[in-house]
């Protein structure tokens, strides 16, 4: 089996936060979701599991993080151009995410952020690896 990674998010309203996910660009795998939680799919080996408060807590070994007060962990997602940058922030903020600060430049990558209606902020990127700085270039 190839190996994967699966995010677990806790969330208070599992159909609201579905259809934010599907907004960015994930898909529902039913086969992994029911009422109380929802497998969204971003790749072949990537996937966030959207869970109730209640679903999540009989997981977890501590209490569960307010996300929307603390910052629990910071989730970043690649994309092949700014303009998909752009086009995933658009859907994102219209499916009513927010944009806490404006996009960040680094010359070789473009970085927006966006949070979930439950906190979790994920930053969305594009890299240029030609453009990435060498050792004589930072000197």
């Amino acid at each position: 089996m190839a190996k994967q990674v699966f995010i677990n998010l806790a969330v208070k309203d599992v159909e609201r936060s579905m259809s934010f996910y599907t907004a960015l660009g994930f898909t529902n795998n039913p086969q992994f979701s029911d009422d109380s939680g929802k497998c969204m799919v971003w790749s072949d080996n990537i996937f966030v599991m959207i869970l109730s408060h209640e679903k999540f807590a009989s997981f977890a070994t501590k209490p569960i993080a307010d996300t929307k007060t603390n910052l629990a962990a910071l989730y970043s997602l690649s994309l092949d151009s700014i303009d998909e940058v752009n086009e995933l922030m658009t859907a994102g903020l219209d499916a009513g995410g927010i944009e806490p600060h404006e996009m960040r430049d680094y010359g070789f990558m473009q970085q927006r952020t966006i949070e979930d209606f439950d906190g979790h902020s994920w930053e969305v990127f594009f890299m240029d690896m030609s453009k990435f700085p060498t050792e004589q270039q930072k000197g």
